[in-house]
């Protein structure tokens, strides 16, 4: 695909500000980009698509676990109630969702979702609606029970399975010491009891019940090809454990947050920035997750994707605003927010919520 020669429709892009253009790729420091190199790569702007059927909802930053690559920081400290949502807001949230007709997905991420009081309601009545869900889910959280409250989280197979919720769970590898190195010790094994408790419940077996996991690089790497390594995982988790499921969706680590504090521990920030830039694929653009959805975080505020709203980048020309202060329609067409970490969507075969994407 030629961006020059795309239409805004097309391509979600448009003539950007001639002030935006910077000097050639080799002039520039890395890893300080300061966002210019991404837009200057086309000389455009990024615009939504003409139509936005997915409601991305962050519930809250509060996790079981604290996972070496996780954009958000979560973790079991992210209590504080700026955090993660209140039931006030998870309300006007959606009761705002049901009002908006061409809204056909709401997708719940955090953190572990799960673990915000308000999910359970939330999903039910977005079942009731006819909406399609998708939960982010930890399958560690499955077996996971909070000292502190003596909370369980046993119901989340057969309670995710009646409202035929899209369950999309992380699993960074089949491999133990790989996942336990991202994770923490004993999230490997905890990961595939969860992953069992939802086959046991119907999860990869019953058509109507699907299971895609999520794979993300260990290490300063692109993701293999998305195919070859759905099939070592297929083989691998069935032969060893009994476990199925339906689809694997590799997601390249985002150079920011609590990965980029990885990175320049090890020294490794510039050549992992380098990589992407140099494997910058302008074919994913008319597929990226932010062209086609709107995200919010747990406050009610607007972003175009979840990694913009871990680096508090809001959607342009909607500052501050609240997405029940909005129509959907409000949202179609918009300049999407970019910056330099946008190469880790764009790079080989490209990255996004529902993994590879050319």
């Amino acid at each position: 695909m030629s961006l020059a020669n795309s239409k805004p429709h097309d391509s979600g892009l448009k003539p950007q500000d001639s002030s935006l253009k910077t000097s050639p790729m080799s002039t520039i420091d890395l890893p300080i980009l300061n966002g210019t190199s991404f837009r200057a790569k086309f000389e455009t702007e990024l615009l939504a698509a003409p139509v936005i059927r997915t409601l991305q909802i962050n519930i809250g930053y509060v996790c079981n676990l604290a996972c070496r690559h996780c954009h958000v920081e979560s973790s079991p400290a992210r209590i504080a109630p700026e955090d993660n949502m209140s039931e006030e807001t998870a309300r006007r949230i959606a009761d705002w969702a049901l009002t908006q007709s061409c809204l056909q997905n709401i997708d719940i991420t955090g953190g572990s979702p799960e673990m915000n009081p308000n999910f359970r309601w939330m999903v039910e009545m977005f079942h009731e609606a006819g909406l399609h869900i998708m939960d982010r889910c930890n399958p560690t959280i499955i077996d996971f029970v909070d000292r502190k409250t003596g909370r369980s989280y046993e119901w989340v197979p057969e309670f995710l399975a009646t409202n035929q919720v899209e369950v999309i769970a992380s699993m960074p590898c089949y491999s133990e010491e790989n996942v336990e190195k991202q994770r923490g010790k004993g999230s490997f094994n905890a990961s595939v009891e969860g992953l069992l408790k939802l086959n046991a419940a119907g999860y990869g077996v019953d058509p109507n019940l699907r299971l895609n996991l999520v794979y993300n690089p260990v290490g300063a790497v692109l993701p293999p090809p998305q195919d070859d390594l759905q099939a070592d995982y297929k083989r691998e988790l069935k032969d060893r454990f009994g476990l199925v499921f339906n689809e694997l969706w590799t997601i390249t680590n985002m150079p920011i947050k609590r990965w980029r504090h990885e990175l320049e521990r090890t020294g490794e920030l510039a050549s992992y920035m380098s990589m992407l830039i140099n494997a910058y694929n302008p074919h994913t653009i008319d597929d990226l997750m932010c062209r086609h959805q709107i995200n919010i975080d747990p406050r009610g505020r607007l972003y175009d994707c979840d990694f913009n709203q871990a680096l508090d980048m809001p959607t342009p020309h909607l500052h501050d605003r609240f997405i029940w202060e909005l129509d959907v329609d409000d949202l179609t067409d918009r300049v999407i927010a970019t910056d330099d970490h946008c190469y880790g969507c764009t790079a080989g075969a490209g990255s996004s919520c529902g993994g590879a994407l050319a």
